[in-house]
């Protein structure tokens, strides 16, 4: 049930987390919130995903009533998430510096967003989406990074022509 959650959810990253700006907030948050849960309670799954979509609605709630502070939550929890991904992703043995590598991840993704609020979500967004993809799907060893590149690409592309098309509507 996880998986066929972490499929949807990112390929609605993949293609709309700039446009649905709370949704990629609140995904974020689920993935906090289920990480949180599978690493300090060893209960049922669903247990997890409960506690992911309380986490994801407070989020994807709080983007919509103080974007601000939720676009600085969202690129700290995004930036966090993405990196032990992409540090599993390489083999970097993560244990007892998950939490260090997890703070990296964080400040960049925030950082991401202050200076480059547009492309930031679109690169965080893809970047979410492509690792919940891969994540749910089973893949042999060797292509799982490849998969994983070629999704961010294929996000990046259709958000940043999906800006394109937005600033030219918008400058006419």
């Amino acid at each position: 049930m996880l998986s066929v959650i972490s499929l949807i959810l990112g390929v609605a990253l993949l293609i709309a987390g700039r446009k649905l700006f709370w949704l990629f907030v609140g995904a974020a948050g689920f993935i906090a919130g289920l990480q949180l849960a599978t690493q300090f309670w060893r209960g049922p799954e669903i247990l997890a995903i409960i506690i992911g979509l309380v986490v994801g609605v407070l989020f994807a709630l709080l983007a919509i009533f103080l974007q601000g502070v939720a676009i600085g939550v969202a690129g700290f929890l995004a930036g966090g998430y993405i990196l032990t991904v992409i540090a599993g992703l390489i083999g970097l043995n993560q244990g007892a510096f998950s939490w260090l590598i997890y703070l990296i991840g964080g400040i960049i993704g925030v950082l991401l967003v202050i200076f480059l609020f547009d492309w930031a979500i679109i690169t965080l967004s893809s970047l979410a989406g492509a690792s919940l993809i891969t994540q749910a799907i089973v893949l042999p060893a060797g292509i799982v990074g490849v998969a994983f590149l070629a999704l961010v690409i294929i996000g990046v592309v259709i958000q940043g022509s999906m800006l394109q098309r937005d600033r030219v509507v918008t400058a006419n």
